[in-house]
């Protein structure tokens, strides 16, 4: 949606005025102040309705993402765990978003319930508490008990929270857009990309049916473990608006000093969540994706008890080896292997300074190398090396950007439990872990696997389309889509590639004709030409490696 659009629809222009004069109200608004344009500065340039002079930077922030709604509140959630990142003032300040969203009345309450499950509340519940005990940026929590005597609670969704999160997701798009043309300051952040990101992220949450079900898989997968608890779900007390779930009891963990009066200290309490957290990315390849403290509770008898699992990540095989490898580098010290990883797996601009890149990277390394395990500052080394990343505007997949971001929230949020949690010392045995997988001959044997599908493959397809590539060349019918800059190296190469191919492919026909002189059964000429045909290639392979390296 652009800008026009925007201004085109009532209800988007009104929101959009409604964000603006927010940040001017908290005096947030100094990068859309860069934006030249007259519909943007007619409301920034307006007179400020309240006084900000005695508030601190913190205190506003939290009050603007508070007037702004849901969509606003959950980005300071995520804020509130980045005390590396905002700071510590501001990152206390933005934990208040937490507990303090406001909770529907409710009688809205009833209706959302009764129109999502087909009958009132007091004819599903045998008791209803319609006060909430608990509001989040997008739902709210409420106590009831089953015909069977059993206590549960009920996540239902704000109402009215589909629609401003829809315009909030727009609004935000169109800013990220005109951030990314207008703010130069704003691009290695990447405003674009994120904004994208977190809109896929937050509409998956809004889909209670996907919580459940992210309920169902965690229950799976611990449950071998008794140490985790996941509360049991009511599937014909969910759909995408309500979910209904078993009762926990226990201790939050944003309360430390409650933790601490039950008796538990609270350095095994901090291992023990990073070691689940660790358990769901390494073992399971599915996991938590927001690891705050409110989303994690002390149960009776010591047992860790699992909330709020809307947002989760999943990492196939390929990306958690990548991963592994990532953790595995930055933790040994291989800044050279780090920085060819992260070139190769992202997206790197054309004009990216690749010496600088490695530079960059091998500070960092030599900044944390000489550092012990039980001192290695995995997520502040993960975070310097996101900002190196970004400076570069290097895009990594989202997947591996979620990662290192749940990574990053794990320590800083076990931090607050003990301040001197080291996540790379809980990382060691599953380090271990990592470098037997890459050294069992089973993982060998399946790249190899791979490797002759992929030979066979193009035998059987890359004669077909070479022939296809010729025919059309030589009907006037081919097409080069992308821009070259340099249209006679590019042409060279290809010449010289398909004159390999052809010098190769002839060879093999002699050496499968066993044309003579023949030695040994084997034709001398082929031979030669099949040798010939894989040093040249490996040649132009080489040239053309060095000239992206």
């Amino acid at each position: 949606m652009k800008l026009l659009d925007v201004i085109r629809k009532p209800q988007y222009l009104k929101r959009l005025q409604e964000v603006l004069v927010t940040l001017k109200r908290y005096r947030l608004d100094d990068w859309l102040g860069s934006i030249p344009l007259q519909s943007i500065r007619e409301v920034l340039e307006g007179e400020e309705t309240r006084a900000m002079r005695d508030k601190s930077l913190a205190e506003r922030l939290r009050l603007a993402l508070t007037d702004l709604g849901p969509t606003y509140i959950k980005l300071g959630q995520v804020l509130s765990t980045r005390s590396d990142l905002v700071g510590p003032d501001v990152a206390a300040e933005l934990r208040k978003l937490q507990s303090d969203t406001p909770a529907d009345p409710p009688e809205r309450v009833l209706e959302i319930i009764e129109k999502e499950l087909g009958k009132p509340a007091e004819s599903l519940f045998s008791s209803f508490d319609q006060v909430a005990f608990s509001s989040a940026s997008i739902g709210q929590v409420h106590r009831a008990k089953l015909e069977d005597g059993r206590d549960v609670v009920v996540k239902v969704q704000h109402g009215g929270i589909q629609e401003t999160v829809t315009i909030d997701l727009e609004l935000l798009q169109v800013l990220a857009e005109l951030l990314n043309e207008y703010v130069a300051d704003a691009r290695p952040y990447q405003p674009i990309a994120t904004t994208r990101e977190f809109k896929r992220t937050l509409l998956h949450e809004l889909d209670f049916t996907s919580e459940r079900r992210n309920m169902e898989q965690f229950t799976r997968n611990f449950d071998e473990d008794d140490s985790v608890y996941v509360p049991g779900v009511h599937q014909e007390l969910c759909s995408k608006r309500v979910l209904t779930m078993d009762l926990m009891t226990g201790i939050s963990g944003s309360k430390p000093e409650k933790i601490q009066a039950s008796g538990v200290a609270l350095d095994v309490f901090a291992q023990k969540v990073a070691t689940v957290f660790l358990n769901m990315i390494f073992r399971d390849g599915f996991y938590h994706a927001d690891p705050h403290p409110g989303n994690y509770m002390l149960l009776e008898g010591g047992l860790l008890g699992l909330l709020d699992c809307g947002m989760v990540g999943r990492l196939d095989e390929p990306m958690r080896e990548l991963f592994a490898e990532l953790l595995l580098m930055l933790i040994e010290g291989d800044s050279e292997g780090l920085a060819d990883l992260l070139l190769r797996a992202g997206s790197a601009p054309e004009d990216v300074d690749r010496v600088t890149f490695r530079t960059d990277v091998s500070d960092l390394i030599i900044e944390h190398g000489t550092r012990s395990l039980d001192e290695f500052d995995l997520g502040g080394a993960l975070e310097q090396l996101t900002s190196i990343i970004r400076r570069h505007q290097v895009l990594m997949p989202s997947a591996a950007s979620l990662l290192i971001k749940t990574l990053v929230m794990l320590e800083g949020t076990s931090r607050q439990l003990n301040p001197s949690f080291s996540l790379a010392e809980i990382l060691e045995p599953f380090k271990d872990q990592l470098v037997r997988e890459r050294l069992d001959p089973k993982r060998w044997l399946k790249r190899v696997s791979h490797s002759i599908r992929d030979i066979d493959r193009l035998a059987k397809q890359g004669p077909r389309n070479l022939a296809e590539i010729l025919e059309r060349l030589q009907s006037g019918k081919l097409k080069i889509r992308h821009e070259l800059e340099d249209i006679k190296v590019t042409a060279n190469r290809l010449v010289a590639g398909m004159l390999i191919a052809s010098l190769f492919m002839g060879s093999s026909m002699l050496l499968s004709q066993q044309l003579p002189p023949v030695i040994k059964g084997i034709s001398l000429i082929g031979a030669i030409g099949c040798l010939t045909g894989v040093i040249l290639g490996g040649k132009l392979l080489w040239s053309i490696r060095e000239e992206m390296s």
